[in-house]
Parts: structure tokens; C-alpha cells; sequence
């Protein structure tokens, strides 16, 4: 099974960061990623960049609206995740819960719903399917 931990910050998280040293946190960030690597459940991990970098597009209107970040409704950012394939949920929830991160901040886990779990006689369900084994091929 995949898991998805996505690390939400509120503005007050950020805040109190600001006090610890950059390499500091980068430093507790990499031991935890190192222990994910060698129990062998990192798939993926990565952190994102502020919400100045980045932008919104909104489905209400036709066509959909785009705006720049920063977000001023926003109360949470995502800052940044993992992908874990773990053997059970609870092994997910083992990880999530030993990840170096401080007050106001969350982390989110869903599970990475499986191709298998979808129609495999529908269309898009083969050719997703087919550009993943492409993927996998050119990757190795």
C-alpha cells in the first residue's frame, strides 16, 4: 500500500521555524528521510516552495481563473511530501507519527488509491496503465 503524508503548516508553524536554524531543520528532515530509505519505504519525498512561486486555478468560472500566490484565504500551506509504500496501515502510521515536525504543523496521510482498484476495461484505465509500464521501462 501507498501513502501520501503531506505536511500542512499554519502561519503560526511558520512562525516559531523561523527560530530554529535552517541546517538545523534540514538536518532533522534528512535523518528521518534516511530511515525511510533504508526500511525500504521511500518512494518519494519532496519539499515545495512558498506560495509565492505558486498559484491557484479556480473551476468556478469559464474558463477557469488563475492567480498567483501568495493565498491570502489560506489558513494551512502544504509544504512539502512523502510517498511511503508501507504493508499496512498501521506501518504508515508508525512513520507519520515519528516525523521531526514541530507544533502547528500537520500531516496528512491518504492512501495512494491502486490502479487495480479501478475498471480495468475502461479506456483510460489501460492507457494509464500502458504509460506506466512505458515509465517503468524507460526508468530502468
Amino acid at each position: 500500500m501507498r501513502y501520501m503524508l503531506i505536511m500542512r503548516a499554519t502561519p503560526e508553524a511558520e512562525e516559531a521555524s523561523k527560530d530554529i536554524p535552517f541546517d538545523e531543520i534540514i538536518a532533522l528532515m534528512g535523518a528521518y528521510n534516511e530511515s525511510l530509505i533504508k526500511a525500504g519505504v521511500l518512494l518519494s519525498a519532496e519539499g515545495l516552495t512558498g506560495p509565492e512561486d505558486g498559484f491557484v486555478v479556480d473551476f468556478d468560472a469559464e474558463p477557469p481563473v488563475v492567480t498567483d500566490g501568495p493565498y491570502a484565504e489560506a489558513k494551512e500551506l502544504f509544504s512539502g511530501f512523502w510517498i511511503l509504500e508501507t504493508s499496512t496501515k498501521e506501518e504508515a502510521v508508525q512513520w507519520a507519527t515519528r516525523c521531526p515536525l514541530g507544533a502547528g504543523v500537520k500531516l496528512e496521510v491518504r492512501r495512494v488509491a491502486e490502479i487495480a482498484e479501478f475498471d480495468p476495461d475502461n479506456e483510460w484505465i489501460q492507457k494509464q496503465q500502458q504509460w506506466r509500464e512505458k515509465n517503468e521501462q524507460r526508468a530502468h
